[in-house]
């Protein structure tokens, strides 16, 4: 497989969000009360879910409006088109499905940010490594994508797991600052699995893995937690 550029330029993108987004819902919480654009009465738990809404929704107005209007659209290829994948001419961008599973994770994790931090940063990391890998390396064909590709996205959630995250400050408090073996092997399996195989109905419509695969890995690790802490 040809490593496209235009894969390389996605995929940095993607690692740079990665990194922001997960590292906004961990320490907003912890940080904003001191800054005072923020309302008294909102729980300083809530800030992440708040602000990822108000992103999702500015992210599904921008892809409504390029698909039906002319200058927008225009004005949005020239700004992304580097980054975009042919299928994405008519469909959302992985970028919107990124923003949209962070505001999900942010309200279903609204109690454990730290979770909904590992998942994403794990993910879009994995996912990124994955094509990079696969499409520089891949010669093990596993439907669209490869064994190369998957075992990097392993590879890479078990050093995030094992190695980064531990180092991360007050990302693991409340897990004793500790991460199980165990834990990093399921988690990074569940990660590296459905990004190899995305859920799909009818055999037909494939579920965007952006969206899947953060929010599923992350009720994974909150309901494994107290079995294989």
């Amino acid at each position: 497989m040809a490593l496209r550029k235009e894969e390389i330029y996605r995929k940095v993108l993607h690692i740079f969000s990665g990194s922001i987004v997960p590292a906004l819902i961990l320490y907003i919480p912890m940080y904003a009360p001191s800054f005072s654009c923020f309302p008294a009465w909102l729980k300083p738990e809530l800030y992440p879910p708040v602000l990822a809404a108000v992103f999702t929704f500015i992210f599904l107005s921008i892809e409504l409006l390029r698909f039906r209007v002319p200058f927008v659209q225009r004005l949005f290829y020239g700004i992304s088109g580097a980054t975009l994948r042919p299928e994405e001419d008519k469909k959302m961008t992985g970028a919107t499905y990124i923003v949209a599973a962070a505001f999900i994770c942010s309200v279903v994790f609204v109690k454990q940010p730290y979770i909904s931090f590992m998942v994403l940063c794990a993910f879009i990391w994995g996912d990124a490594v994955a094509a990079l890998v696969g499409q520089s390396f891949g010669r093990t064909k596993i439907g669209k994508k490869s064994l190369e590709g998957s075992t990097g996205c392993f590879v890479l959630c078990m050093i995030l797991f094992l190695g980064a995250f531990p180092l991360v400050p007050h990302l693991l408090d409340s897990w004793n600052g500790k991460m199980s073996i165990l834990m990093a092997v399921l988690a990074s399996l569940c990660i590296t699995v459905m990004e190899l195989f995305p859920i799909t109905f009818a055999k037909k419509y494939v579920v965007n893995d952006n969206l899947t695969v953060p929010v599923i890995t992350g009720i994974i690790m909150y309901i494994a937690y107290p079995v294989l802490k």
